[in-house]
């Protein structure tokens, strides 16, 4: 007696669970998405060039009492968004760029290559944080540095127009930089102080966080993100208040530097970013009709000396390019669709000449030549609509007869016309044509 068969259908494909998906927080950049990455990629790099910054890559993987000493023990990026490796030697994937520069430019002796030094880094760091709208846990940072001799307010300026060229030339319009100072070790004690006392007659209206943090750096309660703290951000002590000559007249200089330029900016008193290594100025770039940070950064002249290095002012800022991607894509920048189009298709009948093919694919290769083919179709027919489709001017086909003959049908695909030339010629006839 025969087995019934089943009434089961056969599960469609299409619909079965993936086993595996990017993890959360984490994106894959797509042939289509390369187009935006091209074009912020050649602007990042356009822009350093104008600028006269120089390339360097950190490592990605680095110590994690790095972070702790230059970032703060109580900064949340420590506190919770470190992605700490199994390993053993404490190492950690890079959540910033200026920890890791500064690291470099100590490590390397790169003083020697001369004040001001210009340095600027492009890639993917790494922060374990909640995803949500223009926020990952990888990401990728442009990030410009200027190390030199002295705490000149002109850099900080420089960086900020830096950025700001970087987002013009992208058609991100509408930018506003938000800038502040912090002080330095001469006028924050005082400030310290009279945050303490602030906030201690409040300490039972802050969250969690901030309850903890208070005794050990009352700064941070300034950049928290609670409601509640928010609200008593408003009446919290002014910094500008209480600032030392010195870094008055460094903020009024940096304000005149930027209204020089007319970049638009707004004083935001109670701004100080999330790392203990800045000093005096400090800054954040929104774009209009989004509620995040698209740029940020400050002047950090005691990072060497935490690190045990020698004493070097320096300032930057970085760039999230996600964040720039994302509001680039609502304006009215639309990138070109990758590389040049291909003027000449090769077409090919047969094994021999799909061999051949490949290698005068190769030969046009070496002269620089950009061609196109559809090498996986064997249909004469369907090879040349493809050539149609492509745009290209010239169609080469080869087939077994000219393989043996050593000739190449070379056609024009605008008026039909063709005619046949020998392969030892045919890049030299095309490089005619197409003058």
């Amino acid at each position: 007696m025969n087995k019934p068969q089943s009434s089961k259908k056969p599960k469609n494909p299409a619909k079965r669970k993936m086993l595996f998906q990017s993890p959360r927080g984490m994106h894959d950049i797509l042939p289509l998405d390369q187009l935006w990455w091209e074009k912020l990629e050649k602007t990042a790099k356009d822009t350093a060039a104008f600028y006269n910054f120089r390339r360097i890559e950190p490592s990605i993987v680095e110590s994690e009492e790095l972070f702790k000493r230059a970032l703060g023990e109580t900064s949340d990026v420590v506190e919770k968004q470190l992605y700490v490796l199994k390993s053993e030697g404490g190492l950690v994937l890079r959540p910033e760029f200026t920890a890791s520069m500064v690291r470099a430019y100590l490590q390397h002796g790169l003083q020697h290559l001369g004040q001001p030094l210009k340095l600027y880094a492009m890639g993917p760091v790494f922060r374990h944080e909640s995803p949500q709208a223009g926020r990952y846990r990888e990401l990728h940072q442009l990030d410009f540095e200027i190390f030199s001799s002295e705490s000149d307010p002109i850099y900080d300026a420089q960086i900020i127009l830096a950025l700001q060229r970087f987002v013009k030339n992208l058609k991100v319009k509408n930018v506003t930089t938000y800038v502040n100072t912090i002080g330095c070790r001469s006028c924050r004690p005082g400030y310290r102080r009279k945050l303490l006392e602030y906030y201690g007659r409040h300490e039972k209206e802050l969250c969690a966080d901030c309850r903890r943090r208070i005794s050990r750096n009352p700064f941070r309660l300034l950049d928290c993100k609670d409601e509640n703290c928010v609200k008593l951000k408003i009446d919290a002590p002014n910094i500008l208040d209480n600032l030392c000559a010195a870094c008055s007249r460094h903020f009024k200089a940096v304000l005149e530097f930027i209204e020089e330029v007319k970049i638009p900016y707004i004083v935001t008193p109670h701004l100080v970013r999330g790392l203990d290594y800045y000093n005096r100025t400090v800054f954040e770039m929104f774009a209009e009709g989004f509620d995040f940070a698209i740029a940020g950064g400050g002047r950090f002249d005691d990072l060497a000396g935490m690190l045990g290095g020698k004493a070097t002012s320096a300032t930057g800022g970085a760039i999230g390019l996600e964040r720039v991607l994302e509001v680039m894509k609502t304006g009215d920048l639309k990138p070109s669709m990758g590389r040049a189009k291909s003027k000449i298709f090769l077409v090919y009948v047969g094994d021999l000449a799909k061999k051949k093919t490949l290698a005068l694919m190769e030969e046009f290769g070496e002269t620089g030549v950009l061609v196109a083919e559809s090498l996986g179709k064997e249909s004469l027919k369907a090879q040349l609509r493809a050539a149609d489709k492509s745009g290209a001017a010239l169609a080469l086909i080869l087939g077994q007869k000219e393989v043996f003959e050593e000739t190449i049908i070379l056609r024009d695909l605008k008026s039909g016309n063709q005619e046949t030339v020998p392969l030892t010629k045919i890049i030299a006839e095309v490089k005619k044509r197409l003058k």
